[in-house]
């Protein structure tokens, strides 16, 4: 088994270090983040993520998996060395790869001989290229191996995964790296660095360009009379198209589409190659979001503001993190339609299951305890993540606490019968 350094106690490092544990190597993470260092060493979660931690607790309880404060503590015993720092959205639509950057200097030096580091941080093409020139030490290898966690499932993709890609410049260098995967069974595939960092890219944008067709589709079939979910059964009948992301919503979101969109559509335009298609999925997702705000503004009528710009509209919110499963609020549709909402001059009052006080991304917000005391007095309910514990809700009590019981249902959750034996006045996403 391999002895492992991970870089990064984020979403993704956390899941790789649990997991690499998990398969039986060796792990030493690091975060300069003291605190969640020290909350990670006694067992406890930062986030919500299913079996997270379970997979702690083992990898913790084996000895196989602790976790450092200082990356340099955990290189220099190690041989694989995964980055999982951050690469955000730079304000002009690029991967920031400052922090990646700066990690790879602070080690450089400190990586033992014939060390292989391996990026999942999600980066540009070309960027292993520009990790050699930084290293400058010819007896370490830099291997691009993606990840393809989706929120809410990260364990489960990790160690049951479709694929795994690896990018490397010669076969043994991505042998080696193949070998750390051993136990899964999936197909490993090997190809350059730069087609590597190219996959991750082409399938975020690919998935959400998806997304964005179906929530057009969806806005089309609203105009004419059909239905989202008749159509979307039809057009995932065939095999070319899949039954897979084809659930309109009220926009997509996250803490990789927009940035990945973006930096794609950005990397495109500087290498000579504009891509008006991504542009177009990026405009049609914000389309969307303005859609889903107006359709819930039409929903109470027009109102008068007042001389501070307020409207005498309450709006009850179910749902504010970017999709079910999670307690990531990044990028998250809701917060943007909620925003939209705000900017009209209404009171918002929301619930969450994972949100339990106040949030930094929208302070005006009243966040509730529970989903009957988000639609109190309210004027129109509006549901805008897909939580399964939604649908166990009763919506007779629902509609008997609201001052006007209207639903727009973002997500398509509830039977419109359902909804309007409760008295709603329903409306949902291309229905």
């Amino acid at each position: 088994m391999g002895e492992i350094s991970v870089v990064g106690c984020g979403y993704v490092g956390l899941t790789v270090a649990v997991c690499m544990a998990h398969l039986g190597h060796n792990v030493v993470a690091a975060d300069v983040d003291r605190e969640r260092v020290e909350m990670l060493n006694r067992g406890q979660v930062p986030m919500f993520e299913a079996r997270l931690d379970e997979l702690l607790d083992e990898g913790l309880r084996s000895g196989r998996l602790r976790f450092v404060d200082d990356p340099q503590l955990a290189v220099t015993s190690a041989r694989f060395h995964f980055m999982c720092v951050p690469t955000p959205q730079d304000v002009d639509g690029s991967a920031d790869l400052s922090r990646l950057e700066a990690a790879i200097d602070d080690l450089a030096d400190l990586f033992p001989l014939r060390s292989v580091v391996i990026t999942k941080s999600t980066v540009p093409v070309g960027t292993a290229d520009q990790l050699r020139s930084r290293l400058s030490r010819t007896d370490i290898a830099v291997v691009s191996c993606p990840e393809f966690l989706r929120e809410g499932t990260a364990i489960h993709d990790f160690l049951g995964p479709d694929r795994i890609v690896i990018g490397a410049l010669d076969d043994p260098t991505a042998q080696s790296v193949a070998e750390l995967f051993a136990e899964l069974d999936c197909p490993i595939l090997t190809m350059t660095n730069r087609s590597a960092e190219a996959v991750k890219y082409g399938a975020n944008a690919f998935l959400a360009t998806k997304l964005s067709f179906i929530n057009s589709m969806a806005r089309i079939c609203e105009s004419v009379g059909a239905d989202i979910q008749d159509v979307a059964r039809g057009m995932a009948g065939d095999e070319r198209i899949g039954g897979k992301f084809l659930a309109p919503g009220p926009g997509w979101g996250g803490s990789c589409f927009p940035k990945d969109v973006s930096a794609l559509s950005h990397l495109a335009q500087a290498a000579g190659s504009p891509a008006p298609l991504l542009n177009a999925v990026l405009d049609a997702n914000h389309s969307q979001l303005d859609h889903i705000a107006s359709k819930a503004l039409q929903a109470v009528g027009p109102t008068a503001l007042d001389a501070h710009g307020q409207r005498d509209v309450v709006v009850g919110v179910w749902g504010l993190t970017f999709k079910a499963g999670t307690s990531d609020r990044r990028d998250s549709p809701a917060i943007a339609v909620i925003h939209r909402l705000l900017r009209a001059g209404v009171t918002v009052q929301a619930f969450d299951p994972t949100v339990s006080c106040g949030m930094d991304e929208a302070p005006e917000v009243r966040v509730t305890s529970d989903p009957y005391e988000a639609a109190a007095g309210a004027d129109v309910l509006v549901v805008l993540t897909e939580w399964d514990d939604f649908t166990e809700i009763d919506l007779d009590k629902t509609a008997e606490v609201m001052n006007q019981p209207r639903m727009i249902d973002a997500r398509n959750l509830f039977a419109r019968d359902d909804a309007e034996t409760a008295g709603f006045s329903y409306a949902g996403v291309g229905r």
